[in-house]
């Protein structure tokens, strides 16, 4: 059976008993605070659970795209060491919200894994939840005793509360859980060793297949447990770890999931997985399970970055990288080769991949380049480190530098270091790595309470498309705490604030009642909770509130919103239509809008692209919005679907003009083009390979920009007494240029002389000469070459000082005789020397320079003796 068949055969199932199937959710959350990733196939069904809204369906079923690098079994660095855990992996699901429970749940589960996908039953066990005094929970006998009707009682077996009770978070809905394991050893070490003691005990042949999860909690801040008013089903089914059960395999990655990847690996790299060392095999793992998150992630929109989510799939890119660069022999771009093989595999299941394959291909290729160029300066910084290194050991404080600023892996450190008969000092290592982890844990806990329920209400309503004021109260509220920070989040029956969201940001604006004012601060969704942001909770949080958005900054972001509309549309008629929307910022202030297009946008192109926008805010074309339209009819309507964002079954749709901009969009905007006056685009710049970006304003600050624009040029015609400000600056440019040649010869005649002066007042000490001056030259080139010039002497150090532009500097030259016969580093000395004028600095063994903010400390640098005999 392969891997499509076994994913199909769950959702027709599923839908032989009244399932709603429903497509993946992406794997990339947008708006829920607490998460970067769907990490469970229950997130997009979160609201449900947390009774924010009501289930449209009472049963539901699907197949979701989900990504772990962080919690139970889910390390990073552990991800391909064994052959079962990975970092995107999709999970086969089945809900019942309020419906049925755990006797449909376990019957359909047995149904399902024996009668259709005829699993020996005799290799099947079952855990139930044990109970647990500190809750005050009893057994779950419940499930105990459904389970009993297909499996002996020495198969069903009980389990902790760490391994059979599921928790959303440390508050929130939990229930106990009933997970199936499978023993898939062969028969003669079943003979050996009973399976039931190797059920939760991380063997990677007896493994977890199926949770089912009966959601019948909710724990408070406190850590209390109240009962829900409904009982809710969540089921999760490992898809890879199904297909190695069903297909007779002993490792996911010998599954039709990997095995196209691994084959592909083998050809680009001549090496044989499975008959090659255990490290090439790890590497191949690697590679082949990152790739997926990866590709999945820029499909669902995430480009690899420096901050949030983008770090997450940087860090999963680059670990595949320098797997494939120690131990599978690449030193050039090889990832991107394995896209259209991934597509191949799994475009049908999931549309996205085949939309955008020439964009996720293009954008690993641009970032494995740039790795591996920073893979390089990682090794060059490594073997400057140990040339002068005294000891045999590489200091664990280096080893994490190398992690955190290269991208090190230890055991690529350790490589290294075993090349060159050293060891690496993995205590230190682990020291900072683990401060890391503290200070990201540290910068990112909030702590909320419980919510405080004031009324009951079904669901808010978001008023504020048609209403700016209106009468709202509070139906509940809570206290967050975060960074030193406390403020109250608040939701109403009803509000007219905007939260943030589809890259609009979120209203600001104040509540009032009574005469007193509560500003609100920001507007933010949680899944589909509208949360409204305080510094303090009024008086009485029971009164009646008038609601204010603040109508000055909702206008400006309506017409930025707008701007960004016409943009898009433009972009698409003057650069062609595969531009589609990347991101975007909407704000007060100014837009931002990223786009698919694979070379920079030409001044010409930009000047075009603005004149036609401006041309349709001339036009003052009218705002044609549509609320509740069913997602299908919007697309027949030229409605682009934008992959990585969520729909509902019904879409509000904006237009300007049917044949120029039709958008599905949930944000504000302008009643007319021709509100927003002008757009002046501001800039225009990369964010990734294939991913362009523009900046523009519009309104009164893109008036405002032009005005700025045309007093300069006004006041430098004035300033330059010309018609003509460009043409005076070139030739000015050139006047320039020629005073700076006329100066670099004289520094360099000037450097000339002074080598000779430094020479003869070189200090002689027992085999070496040492200069310690303070020099005037104030060119930093004619410094450099200076240094370079006595680098040509032997037996000779100089440390010299310099103040250049205001700024103190620091050079240390060593003559190569002295860094082979004495092992000094002048790379490593001048850190040292460096802390003098408050500064930093590194270089070569031969030469090193620093540079600081503390001129008076020269003299104290260039008195002191550095240098150890």
């Amino acid at each position: 059976m392969t891997s499509q068949q076994i994913r199909q055969k769950f959702l027709d199932f599923f839908e032989s008993k009244q399932h709603r199937i429903v497509p993946s959710a992406p794997m990339v959350v947008k708006d829920d605070p607490t998460l970067m990733f769907t990490n469970a196939g229950m997130n997009q069904f979160k609201d449900i659970f947390l009774g924010n809204r009501p289930a449209k369906d009472l049963r539901v079923a699907d197949t979701q795209k989900c990504l772990r690098v962080s919690g139970k079994h889910n390390d990073l660095e552990e991800v391909g060491v064994d052959t079962y855990h990975h970092t995107m992996f999709e999970m086969l699901g089945n809900w019942s919200f309020g419906d049925y429970f755990k006797k449909e749940a376990i019957e359909w589960a047995w149904e399902l894994l024996v009668d259709v996908y005829g699993l020996d039953p005799d290799r099947l066990y079952a855990t139930v939840f044990e109970g647990d005094a500190a809750d005050n929970l009893e057994a779950d006998t419940e499930a105990e005793e459904l389970w009993k009707k297909f499996l002996p009682s020495e198969r069903v077996l009980r389990a902790s509360k760490k391994d059979n009770f599921w928790e959303m978070g440390d508050q929130g809905p939990c229930g106990p859980c009933s997970e199936v394991h499978i023993d898939l050893r062969s028969d003669e070490e079943r003979s050996k060793t009973n399976g039931r003691d190797l059920v939760n005990a991380d063997h990677p042949q007896v493994v977890e297949i199926w949770n089912l999860v009966f959601i019948q909690f909710n724990r408070k801040a406190d850590s209390s447990l109240e009962n829900l008013p409904d009982k809710h089903v969540d089921t999760g089914m490992g898809f890879e770890r199904l297909c190695m059960a069903l297909q007779g395999k002993t490792s996911n990655y010998d599954t039709d999931v990997f095995s196209p990847m691994i084959a592909k690996l083998e050809e680009l790299s001549g090496t044989e997985y499975g008959r090659s060392n255990l490290s090439e095999d790890i590497a191949i793992r690697v590679v082949s399970d990152h790739i997926r998150a990866v590709a999945f992630s820029i499909a669902d929109g995430q480009l690899p970055s420096n901050t949030g989510a983008g770090y997450v799939i940087r860090r999963i890119l680059r670990r595949g990288i320098r797997y494939g660069y120690s131990f599978l022999g690449f030193n050039q771009p090889f990832i991107h080769n394995l896209v259209p093989t991934l597509v191949d595999q799994m475009g049908d299941s999931f549309p996205e991949l085949k939309s955008q394959k020439d964009l996720i291909t293009n954008v690993i290729k641009e970032e494995e380049s740039a790795f591996l160029r920073t893979l390089d300066k990682g090794i060059e910084r490594f073997n400057s480190y140990v040339s002068g290194l005294k000891s045999k050991t590489v200091d664990g404080t280096f080893a994490f530098e190398l992690y955190d600023t290269f991208g090190f892996p230890i055991d690529l450190t350790e490589l290294l270091a075993r090349e060159k008969e050293l060891k690496v000092d993995i205590q230190g290592f682990e020291a900072g790595l683990q401060a890391q982890k503290d200070r990201s844990r540290a910068a990112t806990a909030t702590e909320s309470s419980d919510w405080t329920v004031l009324k009951k209400d079904d669901r808010e309503e978001f008023v504020g498309y048609d209403l700016l004021e209106t009468d709202v109260f509070i139906t509940r509220y809570r206290k967050v705490s975060t960074k030193g920070k406390e403020f109250y989040h608040l939701v109403f029956n009803i509000t007219p604030f905007y939260a943030e969201s589809g890259g609009q940001v979120g209203d600001t604006g104040y509540i009032e009642a009574n005469d007193q004012k509560t500003f609100i601060f920001d507007t933010k969704k949680e899944n589909d909770l509208i949360i409204h942001f305080a510094k303090e909770l009024p008086e009485n949080p029971e009164a009646v509130f008038k609601a204010v958005v603040n109508a000055e900054k909702r206008q400006a972001t309506k017409l930025n919103h707008t701007g960004t509309h016409l943009l898009h549309a433009v972009l698409r008629d003057v650069l062609g239509e595969h531009v589609e929307q990347k991101g975007s910022l909407v704000s007060p202030e100014h837009l931002r809008f990223d786009f698919s297009h694979f070379s920079k946008v030409s001044d010409e192109e930009l000047a075009l692209i603005e004149n036609r926008i401006n041309a349709k805010i001339r036009e003052n074309i009218q705002l044609d919005e549509q609320r509740n339209v069913p997602l299908g009819k919007a697309k027949e309507m030229g409605a682009m679907a934008l992959f990585g964002e969520k729909y509902g079954d019904v879409v509000r749709v904006i237009t300007f003009d049917p044949s120029f901009s039709v958008e599905l969009c949930g944000g504000t905007h302008a009643s007319a083009t021709g509100d927003i006056g002008l757009m002046k685009i501001t800039s225009e710049s990369s964010v990734a390979a294939g991913i362009r970006r523009i900046e523009a304003l519009t309104g009164q600050a893109a008036l405002d920009a032009v005005n700025e624009s045309y007093n300069q040029v006004s006041l430098l015609k004035q300033t330059l007494k010309t018609k003509d400000p460009l043409a005076s600056i070139e030739q000015l440019q050139t006047k320039v240029k020629e005073l700076d040649r006329k100066i670099e010869s004289l520094n360099a005649k000037a450097a000339l002389g002074l080598k000779s002066e430094l020479l003869a007042k070189a200090e002689q000490r027992d085999d070496y000469r040492l200069i310690r001056e303070k020099v005037s030259l104030d060119d930093s080139n004619a410094i450099k070459n200076l240094c370079f010039d006595l680098k040509k002497e032997t037996g000779l150090v100089a440390l010299l000082g310099a103040v250049v532009n205001g700024n103190p500097s620091l050079h240390l030259v060593i003559s190569q005789d002295l860094v082979d016969s004495k092992g000094w580093n002048a790379g490593e000395m001048i850190r040292d020397l460096a802390k003098h004028i408050n500064g930093g600095g590194g270089g070569q063994p031969t030469y090193a320079t620093a540079g600081g903010s503390k001129s008076d400390g020269l003299s104290e640098a260039l008195s002191g003796e550095f240098l150890q005999e």
